[in-house]
């Protein structure tokens, strides 16, 4: 096989792969840290998954492509706000490129730790790196979860499938 079928090949295979999880809903977040010059950033995440209660631990991908990856990547602690329905604005202000994602409008406050927090999401997660594994055009970080700060609201959560965002309906009955 010549290369270009090889890539051809390849190109079919991820493209399959990014419609797949286009079926598979996800729950979505924001993560946020402190660059190396004291400055905020972040990103919206729909790849973050609990690993383990003792000691609490979680898991997320953050794409290299992500102008907020770097940062995130080299902070020694981040935040991970779990969203609600009602976040769905500042999910999509920081899913943008070029966005004034830490504008005014977001509401958002640095912790006494200088993490940026935004108090209207109903649960942050304040994590530190366990392991950053790179993998094809990602790193998957896990990490230790050290503190959660919850409003007590039991809101919707927000849901990211087929390239958009729901809530969850009615729970089904179990037999």
């Amino acid at each position: 096989m010549t290369a270009t079928g090889t890539a051809a090949r390849t190109g079919l295979l991820a493209s399959a792969f990014r419609d797949a999880f286009r079926h598979h809903p996800t729950g979505v977040a924001v993560v946020t840290a402190r660059d190396g010059a004291g400055g905020p950033v972040g990103l919206t995440a729909s790849s973050v998954a609990s690993v383990s209660l003792s000691p609490p631990a979680l898991v997320l991908s953050i794409s290299h492509r992500a102008s907020a990856a770097a940062a995130l990547l080299a902070a020694d602690w981040f935040l991970v706000h779990l969203l609600e329905a009602r976040n769905v604005e500042l999910a999509m202000r920081f899913a943008t490129s070029d966005a004034d994602r830490f504008g005014p409008a977001t509401g958002w406050t640095p912790l006494a730790t200088g993490e940026p927090w935004f108090p209207e999401a109903p649960t942050a997660l304040r994590c530190r790196p366990l392991t950053r594994t790179p993998v094809g055009d990602a790193t998957v970080v896990t990490a230790e979860v050290v503190g959660v700060r919850s409003s007590g609201r039991a809101g919707m959560p927000l849901i990211h499938h087929d390239r958009g965002y729901h809530v969850l309906g009615p729970a089904l009955p179990v037999s």
